[in-house]
Formats: C-alpha cells, structure tokens, sequence
C-alpha cells in the first residue's frame, strides 16, 4: 500500500532535520575543541607509528608477518607460532589503521569550514593520503624483503607525515588572512637554510641505519655504504644545524623577534638528539637509544615545521590578526 502525500512530507521531513542536524554537529570554527583534540591525537599517533615501526626493525621483526596484506598466506593476524616478532609486526600494523581513523575523523571535522580554511583542509588531506599511500609502501618493504632504501624511504615519509600534523596545528591557533613577514628578511633566509640542512641530516641518518646492523631481520641486506663512514658523515650537517640553530636563538632573543620561543626549543630538541646520537655511536648502537633517536627526528622536524610558520604572522587588517610579539601556543 502505497503511503499518503503527508505521510511522505513528514518523513522527507524528518530526513532534512536529521540531516541539518548531522552537518550543525560539525564545527564551524578552527578553534573548535574537536578539532584540536582530534589533530593532536592525529600527530601523537604518526609519532607512535614511528615508535613501533623502530620497535619492529630493532627487534628483529621486519618479517614477523611474512606477507601483505594479511599476516600470513592462511592468517589475517599473528599467529601464536610466529612468537613475539609477529605480535610486534601485526601491532605495527594494527596502529596504522588506529591512524588511519584519527586522519579521516580530523578531515571530517574540518570540511564545513573547508572554504574559509582550506589550508586546514588541504593539510588534513593530505594527511590521509599520506597515510594509505605509507600502507602501500609498508607492503612493498615487506614484499622486497625489507630493502634498505623502501624502509629508509617509508621512514622519511612518516616523518614528513608528522611535520604537516605540526602545521596543521600550528596554523589552526591562527586566524584566516593574508600573511606577511614577523621577521627580518635575513633571518628567514638563514630560518629556511637550516630546515635544508635538517632535511640533509636526517637523510643522511637514514642511509646510516640502513647500512648499519639494525636490518628488521637476520636474512636482510643492508644498503652497501660504509656504516662508519656515513656515522661521521652523518655527524657533519647534524653540528651545522646545531651552529646554525645557536645563531638564530641568538638573534631570535636580541631582536625580540615572535619566534623566538619556538626556536630555542628547536634547540633543546636538538641538544637532546646530539646527545643521544652520540650516547649510541660510542655504545654499539643499543636498541633502545636508537628507537629514541629516530623519534626525536621526527620531533625535530615537527618543531622546524613550527618555527618556519611563524615566520609569518597575519597582516594587519585581515580579520584577526595577532599581536606582533605574541606567540601562540599549540592549544587544543
């Protein structure tokens, strides 16, 4: 029997109410609350990643789960035969699908203000897809047996997945608008010399681990560099950044200059990371310092993403424009 017009009015309209409803949920403000919970929780987790997928290489479990992408040719997950290194492998993985949500979850959060920040949309997206691509290439290194350049090569991309979550939330905290210059033109230059020599570096600390003993799996080959060589080599730019760095904390203070926070603690960031570079070369490269090492590149990078942002502040006149000396946290 077919229903009656009324009856069919009345359910269209309670279709459209449901419907206005779902999208009035959704913020319409960057500093929505939700928003920043969901981004931080989004950058924590692609930290996480790389904590695990460091876990997964310095224990041995590169090839815990021996295809991609189920664990096994019979099996979804690990099995209890596979032993402890399928448990590492299969959380890996299990993670990045954690991941995976979070980014989905902060896109959908900002697609009703998609037109007035769609610098907060583009990041967010690109966020996802770096994410499904990173699963894709996590299913290449396991297929080609772990090749040194696929890991090295899935490990950069995590850390660059990590910077644009720090821009995300470095430019949410900021209003919409034309951007000018806070800083001196000289500063910002040297600002952008020393984000390509941390990019250097931190290739460079790549080509080193996959050279070095730490190969995700006994039957692996490594990358044929000299390990001792690239150590030192590697060494090289990492002391550049830190002079650099000195010099633009240094300059950042006396000139009073809105960044001047963020890059002393891109300092401290660094000094940590030296240290512990340093602690594991002289010891054998024990596992532990190793795993912290890679992590804290990927701090490094998230920080450098920061103080290159703020470089800039919103001119004046546009809607809401920060005062020039301020520096605006990361707020949730």
């Amino acid at each position: 029997m077919s229903q009656s017009p009324a009856t069919e009015q009345g359910a269209a309209a309670r279709i459209r109410s449901i419907a206005l409803a779902v999208r009035d949920w959704f913020p319409t403000d960057a500093m929505d609350r939700r928003i920043g919970v969901f981004a931080w929780l989004s950058g924590i987790a692609e930290l996480l990643i790389i904590a695990t997928g460091g876990a997964v290489r310095l224990t041995g479990s590169g090839l815990g789960c021996p295809t991609w992408p189920t664990c096994t040719a019979e099996s979804i997950v690990n099995t209890p035969e596979m032993g402890i290194h399928g448990v590492i492998e299969f959380g890996n993985r299990t993670l990045t699908g954690l991941v995976g949500i979070l980014a989905i979850v902060v896109l959908l959060l900002v697609l009703r203000i998609r037109r007035e920040r769609r610098d907060l949309f583009v990041l967010a997206a690109i966020v996802l897809g770096g994410v499904v691509a990173q699963a894709l290439v996590g299913g290449v290194t396991v297929l080609t047996g772990l090749n040194p350049f696929i890991v090295g090569f899935h490990y950069v991309a995590s850390v660059s997945l990590v910077a644009v979550c720090a821009a995300f939330l470095a430019r949410r905290v900021e209003p919409a608008g034309v951007r000018e210059r806070a800083v001196p033109k000289p500063f910002a230059i040297l600002t952008h010399v020393t984000t390509l020599v941390l990019a250097v570096t931190i290739v460079f600390g790549v080509l080193t681990t996959g050279a070095g003993p730490h190969s995700g799996d006994s039957a692996s080959v490594r990358n044929g560099f000299d390990a001792q060589l690239l150590e030192h080599v590697h060494a090289w730019p990492g002391y550049t950044l830190l002079a650099l760095t000195v010099v633009l904390t240094i300059a950042a203070w006396r000139g009073a200059l809105p960044v001047r926070r963020w890059i002393s603690a891109l300092l401290l960031v660094e000094l940590v990371q030296i240290a512990v570079g340093l602690y594991q070369a002289r010891n054998g490269l024990p596992e532990l310092a190793v795993g912290v090492h890679m992590v804290l590149a990927a701090v490094t990078a998230a920080v450098m993403v920061v103080v290159v942002l703020r470089l800039k502040r919103v001119r004046s006149g546009s809607p809401v424009a920060p005062a020039a000396e301020a520096e605006r946290p990361l707020a949730v």
